[in-house]
């Protein structure tokens, strides 16, 4: 398959990429900045510079056109202020589900966050940024030209993985280590029978690959 991933450069990605290229897929992954390109080089992936913050649908479009899958994990950051929380957590993730749209992608996984809703209260950073969140998962379910699957995991940390995990509708908060959601995205863009769920995910009790398929078999 050949997977176009945004926010390329990000701390989930940079996992990610390898993952999906060790299984013979051709990987792409969208970065702002052009000295980003070898890093991604390095973890198996094509570098494809474009800044979501100002790109057009039909941009984006023609960079996703001829893939199998997208998957959304690009983020503002915990550094970031709350206007880049609505420019990217929120208008670049409805931006790249419009272009796979454009582009007859189907497959379309999204990284979110345990906690994301639109309905979300209070002006802090965080809340602010628990709602783009939710607005954004909200846009990308009402679009029936995706086959959609929405990850929500919870803290996330920088311990090595241990694969293994817990993904559920709702799991109840925890934490997961950023090695163990890019295994399950790997699964999850590779299992075409959870489109149409939202999960969350923490560390659990079951191996990477047996909870992508119980929550496949529901």
């Amino acid at each position: 398959m050949r997977i176009v991933i945004a926010g390329g450069h990000g701390q989930i990605a940079l996992r990610l990429e390898p993952l999906l290229a060790a299984r013979g897929n051709e990987v792409a992954g969208i970065i702002r900045k052009a000295e980003q390109a070898d890093d991604l080089r390095q973890a198996g992936a094509e570098p494809v510079v474009l800044d979501l913050e100002s790109a057009s649908v039909d941009e984006v479009a023609e960079r996703l056109r001829g893939a199998d899958a997208a998957v959304f994990a690009a983020g503002a950051g915990p550094g970031s202020g709350t206007a880049r929380k609505e420019t990217v957590d929120k208008a670049a993730a409805v931006l790249f589900a419009d272009a796979a749209v454009t582009a007859g992608v189907r497959r379309f996984v999204v990284v979110s966050s345990m906690g994301a809703d639109p309905e979300h209260r209070g002006d802090e950073i965080f809340d602010v940024y628990l709602r783009a969140k939710g607005e954004a998962d909200a846009y990308v379910r009402s679009l029936d030209a995706l086959d959609w699957t929405i990850l929500r995991p919870g803290r996330l940390t920088n311990d090595a993985g241990t694969g293994l995990v817990r993904l559920e509708a709702h799991t109840g908060p925890g934490t997961v280590p950023r090695d163990d959601v890019a295994a399950v995205l790997a699964e999850l863009v590779d299992t075409a029978a959870t489109a149409g769920l939202t999960l969350e995910l923490i560390s659990g009790p079951a191996p990477v690959s047996v909870a992508v398929k119980s929550v496949a078999g529901n």
